[in-house]
């Protein structure tokens, strides 16, 4: 039987919303293995001045559960 996990997170970039969503999934499959799919729940940005300084991204992260792992 396979089972499946979904953990929320939350990352950041000073490039786009893109590369939030890159580096957060870099970053999460350091200590997850496994991982399947990810849903972007939410997109939001900082702004100083007139221009955007961060933007934030929510994801839903989806990994197996490795019942085999030692």
């Amino acid at each position: 039987m396979a089972v499946e996990k979904h953990l929320k997170v939350t990352g950041t970039s000073e490039i786009s919303w893109k590369d939030a969503v890159v580096q957060t999934i870099n970053e999460a499959s350091k200590t997850l293995d496994c991982l399947t799919t990810v849903t972007i729940l939410d997109q939001r940005a900082k702004i100083n001045g007139k221009k955007i300084s961060e933007y934030y991204v929510d994801l839903d992260l989806s990994f197996m559960i490795d019942r085999d792992r030692d």
